[in-house]
């Protein structure tokens, strides 16, 4: 089994896939009540605690942190504390699972889902959208504006970054 994670400080998505590629497990890990990220790293080390005892994990792939500044993006702080969290992440999966993970980028993992992103439209509505149409049985709910409640775009990347990893 593959366990796909999209990391983040604020909400994690987690994917488990089977061998045969369906979706056996798609939580987001919301840890954007706790104060420190020392409470979120321990609950994030809790859930994969949880997933161990659930489910025979094989094989862990993670979205590779943003390597680089780009106008309009992410601070500096911003990407230190991600990448920061990331590798305390990364440990915890060896550490809890025995699992050294695999890192992807979202762009790869996109196209290797067959996902094209248009100029000018953004990634995670795209995807959500793709997982939408393709994947049986995922819902989601909407916010009163209309919008995907917090989580809906973590579970829905971490599905990608976790079927990418099936496929190859």
């Amino acid at each position: 089994m593959i366990l796909g994670l999209d990391i983040s400080t604020s909400i994690t998505g987690a994917t488990i896939i089977d061998d045969k590629g369906n979706i056996v497990y798609c939580k987001a890990w919301d840890t954007r009540k706790l104060k420190n990220f020392f409470d979120k790293a321990n609950f994030i080390k809790r859930n994969l605690a949880e997933v161990r005892q659930d489910f025979p994990i094989t094989k862990i792939v993670i979205e590779q942190s943003l390597q680089m500044f780009r106008a309009g993006f992410s601070s500096a702080k911003t990407l230190t504390t991600l990448s920061k969290f990331n590798g305390a992440v990364s440990w915890m999966c060896y550490d809890v699972l025995g699992l050294e993970p695999e890192y992807i980028a979202a762009t790869t993992a996109r196209k290797q889902a067959g996902i094209k992103v248009p100029r000018g439209t953004k990634a995670k509505e795209v995807v959500l959208e793709y997982v939408n149409k393709t994947i049986p049985n995922f819902e989601y709910e909407l916010t009163k504006a209309g919008n995907p409640k917090p989580g809906t775009y973590d579970r829905s990347d971490s599905i990608i970054l976790a079927l990418s990893c099936f496929k190859n």
